[in-house]
């Protein structure tokens, strides 16, 4: 079952590759949020199929604290964009 998680995070590792040229090439900054927010919740995901492979509980707890994070990310970005818009 190891084995499948390890491919299954490479398969997330190379979508995390496709989301970063999103990120430098993206027309608006709404796109490059939203592939910044992609790689954000593949990078949980990552850390999700990894922790019981390697052992390591603490990276549930990380990805946690990851996913609050994006959650605040996002807020701070619409909120300062509707300001933008208004004006």
């Amino acid at each position: 079952m190891t084995l499948v998680y390890t491919i299954a995070a490479t398969v997330l590792l190379a979508t995390i590759g496709v989301g970063l040229v999103r990120v430098i090439l993206g027309p608006t900054n709404a796109d490059r949020l939203m592939a910044a927010q992609l790689m954000g919740t593949t990078g949980i995901a990552i850390l999700l199929l990894l922790a019981p492979v390697v052992r390591i509980p603490g990276l549930l707890d990380t990805a946690l604290v990851f996913a609050l994070l994006a959650a605040v990310a996002v807020a701070a970005f619409t909120r300062r964009w509707s300001r933008g818009a208004e004006e």
